[in-house]
């Protein structure tokens, strides 16, 4: 495990892109259908308990919310899509908050896109690669709650879900468990080359 991430610190929230950090240096955006286990998920690669707050409400995170790794690098929780159980106008709202994010945000280096293992490739992850692939946006997926199927069952999505994304370069896929710690330092090594922190170390 990487210790650089054990420094994320919660740095702001935004309702609107406007109300976001400068756009400058480098971020990493996280985003996932509500109750895929997003916070879960910065928590385990974060090394913290309580980074990002864990809800077993879908939909709880409704803002942009920005952590710090250091001067020039942050991570960003972006609201979860889907099954929220909350009115039509608002998931609009977001969903438009999050179209403006990957549209216009100009640090943005790469997105990681976290799917149930249960239930990969909804309706809601399939939007989100076509904005990622139609803006030329890096993706890895994680696919997570590895814990909840048997080794075979898990190879076995994650073979299917590579195969529906063959014709796509720029994604990436592996399994994720935030409760037994899998698959920390294979997202970590994306998030590094990401954060352009092996050049760092090379020279």
């Amino acid at each position: 495990m990487n210790p650089f991430y054990h420094r994320a610190r919660f740095l702001k929230s935004a309702a609107r892109l406007s109300q976001s950090p400068p756009d400058s240096g480098i971020e990493v955006a996280f985003a996932g259908r509500s109750n895929a286990g997003k916070s879960s998920a910065l928590n385990a690669l974060c090394g913290q308990k309580s980074l990002a707050r864990t809800s077993k409400t879908p939909g709880r995170t409704q803002l942009l919310n920005f952590f710090e790794l250091d001067d020039e690098r942050r991570l960003v929780d972006l609201p979860g899509y889907g099954y929220a159980k909350v009115a039509e106008s608002i998931k609009r709202e977001w969903q438009k908050t999050l179209a403006n994010y990957i549209e216009h945000r100009q640090c943005l280096r790469g997105m990681v896109l976290l799917m149930d293992i249960r239930h990969p490739m909804t309706e809601f992850d399939r939007q989100m690669l076509d904005w990622n692939t139609h803006q030329g946006l890096p993706t890895h997926i994680l696919l997570t709650k590895a814990d909840k199927l048997k080794s075979g069952a898990g190879k076995n999505t994650l073979f299917q879900v590579k195969k529906a994304l063959h014709e796509h370069r720029d994604i990436t896929l592996q399994r994720f468990s935030a409760l037994h710690k899998e698959g920390i330092d294979e997202c970590h090594r994306v998030l590094d080359i990401w954060f352009e922190l092996k050049s760092e170390t090379e020279d």
